[in-house]
């Protein structure tokens, strides 16, 4: 397999490519990628839910900048016309699971309870949310999406190829790892995402594997 096989399959395996319907609320998990904040915006004017909770405080990407994943991610949002009303922030956690477990903490605070919830995230870690949230949060009705782009589209000058390719390595080792932990729920297993999985690691995007 060449890379840019691995990387196709890889990207692919990632992805749910579910079609949403109306819930009760966003819930954006934060990352270094704001325009998924931009997209929780597109889909809020197109009625998808009524609130949308921001959830993000600093995490592997994103230590050292300036304000919160949550903050910085509802700016986007609300310079996409996401009206402000219409937010909520949870700005402490710094992984998925506790973006899971703070969240619940905000809604409680609000006197919110939701009863179905599309959680959005970047395109490559939806498999790994949808796994998180299932073993995390059991009972809610999820769906899960991401901006709808090809991985050739997703790359920035700062989101470059050797970023993306080591995260999407990593993400799909912890979909591996973390059910044994409890962490996540067990996900369908693919002999060519394992392949390319194994070509990547073999080409050096190692950097955000687990130690």
């Amino acid at each position: 397999m060449t890379k840019d096989e691995a990387v196709a399959v890889l990207w692919e395996y990632h992805r749910l490519h579910q079609n949403l319907k109306p819930a009760d609320l966003l819930l954006v998990l934060g990352s270094n990628d704001e325009r998924v904040g931009v997209y929780a915006a597109g889909l809020y004017r197109q009625g998808l839910a009524p609130r949308v909770l921001f959830s993000g405080g600093a995490g592997r990407f994103t230590e050292g900048l300036r304000g919160t994943e949550a903050e910085r991610f509802a700016a986007a949002a609300e310079a996409a016309g996401l009206p402000r009303e219409a937010i909520l922030l949870e700005t402490r956690s710094t992984n998925t699971g506790e973006n899971i477990r703070f969240s619940r903490e905000v809604l409680e605070e609000n006197g919110l309870q939701p009863q179905s919830i599309i959680a959005l995230q970047k395109p490559y870690m939806e498999r790994r949310t949808l796994a998180t949230l299932e073993a995390q949060w059991p009972g809610m009705p999820f769906q899960v999406s991401a901006p709808q782009m090809t991985f050739d589209e997703y790359l920035t000058d700062t989101l470059n190829e050797e970023i993306v390719i080591s995260a999407m390595v990593g993400d799909y080792q912890r979909i591996l790892e973390y059910p044994r932990l409890g962490f996540s729920t067990e996900q369908p297993f693919s002999a060519r995402a394992e392949e390319a999985f194994l070509t990547l690691v073999g080409l050096g995007y190692t950097s955000q594997l687990l130690r």
